[in-house]
């Protein structure tokens, strides 16, 4: 996995610094098309929080969805989503679950593209 953008922010809560790491991810999957093995380009999301107490990490929470898309624009916006909402790693899945859901056609699509060409 490549990162490909990463987007922080802190936030300072009751002597506790979060610091928040969302990144936009970047790997190749491996897709099965009428018995040949193609490699897809995809794009994932992983979200890091590092929590802070006098300046030493006492904690770290960490979760990603690698493949999404291979669509980076939709990914991206996806990020952007979860970024603009301050959204914690151990709620990316609930958060993104209908959109992954939704995207897992991008990869037919882009199956469909690879082999007409």
């Amino acid at each position: 996995m490549l990162v490909v953008e990463n987007l922080a922010r802190s936030i300072e809560k009751e002597n506790i610094e979060y610091n928040y790491y969302y990144r936009l991810l970047k790997d190749q999957v491996t897709l099965n098309y009428g018995g040949e093995s193609l490699q897809v380009q995809s794009y994932g999301i992983e979200i890091e929080r590092q929590d802070k107490i006098d300046g030493s990490i006492v904690n770290i929470e960490r979760d990603y969805v690698k493949c999404i898309s291979p669509q980076r624009h939709k990914v991206h916006r996806l990020l952007k989503l979860v970024y603009d909402n301050n959204v914690s790693p151990i709620h990316l899945v609930d958060i993104l679950g209908e959109y992954i859901d939704e995207y897992i056609i991008d990869f037919d699509n882009e199956l469909m593209n690879i082999a007409t060409n």
